[in-house]
């Protein structure tokens, strides 16, 4: 399992579109993965998980990737949370 914090820096934080290309992104990856924010966690591999979190920029979000290919979800799933997409 790996762990690394990242902050949100996308100015509307993760809303609708942004979260539906992390969770495709997150999906070509065999390892279990979980955002956490602050006390609430989400799966990595749901829309619907990561929009409950409420993720807003500025927001320290907690990645964690556990099992097959651990080290590069989070190494690409990383670079995802600190983007900014266009509208």
């Amino acid at each position: 399992m790996v762990t690394e914090t990242f902050t949100v820096i996308h100015p509307q934080g993760f809303h609708a579109r942004p979260s539906k290309l992390f969770v495709e992104k997150a999906n070509t990856f065999p390892c279990k993965v979980t955002l956490y924010k602050g006390e609430k966690k989400a799966n990595g591999k749901s829309t619907l998980g990561l929009l409950t979190l409420g993720i807003a920029a500025g927001d320290e979000i907690r990645l964690e990737a556990d099992g097959e290919q651990e080290e590069q979800a989070l190494k690409e799933l990383g670079q995802m949370m600190t983007k900014i997409y266009e509208e």
